[in-house]
């Protein structure tokens, strides 16, 4: 019997023993790690909707042709518009000048924000 080969195949077999257990203990913590990464994506996605939400209310406010009052939600850039778009200032549903409807307007302004990825329309139409 060759007991250089056989010594040379156990040691080979003790070490991948050792390497494989090694690699067992950090699993754990690799998975412990994953956790932890995925509550800072969720945390991340949340300040992201939150800035995504500042932007979007800002513009709104600021659209001249955009009757006040509407509320915001945000969730992984999808945007939700709550209000009603009857305004006697801004000529019933339409826009000063006529030129389109407060919702096309609405969901212009709101589209232009960095980040929206769709925009959704919760509105009643009248007073």
């Amino acid at each position: 019997m060759n007991h250089p080969a056989t010594l040379r195949a156990i040691t080979l077999i003790f070490s991948s023993l050792i390497f494989l257990t090694s690699c067992d203990s950090t699993v754990p913590e690799e998975s412990a790690m994953a956790g932890g990464a995925s509550s800072e994506i969720s945390s991340s996605s949340a300040t992201i909707d939150a800035q995504i939400k500042s932007q979007v209310e800002s513009a709104i406010a600021n659209a001249a042709d955009l009757p006040p009052g509407f509320t915001v939600e945000v969730n992984e850039g999808m945007v939700l518009i709550n209000g009603s778009v009857v305004c006697e200032g801004c000529g019933g549903l339409r826009t000063p000048g006529n030129v389109g409807t407060i919702q096309q307007s609405l969901g212009a302004v709101v589209r232009a924000v960095p980040g929206v990825m769709s925009v959704e329309f919760s509105l009643s139409y009248s007073d």
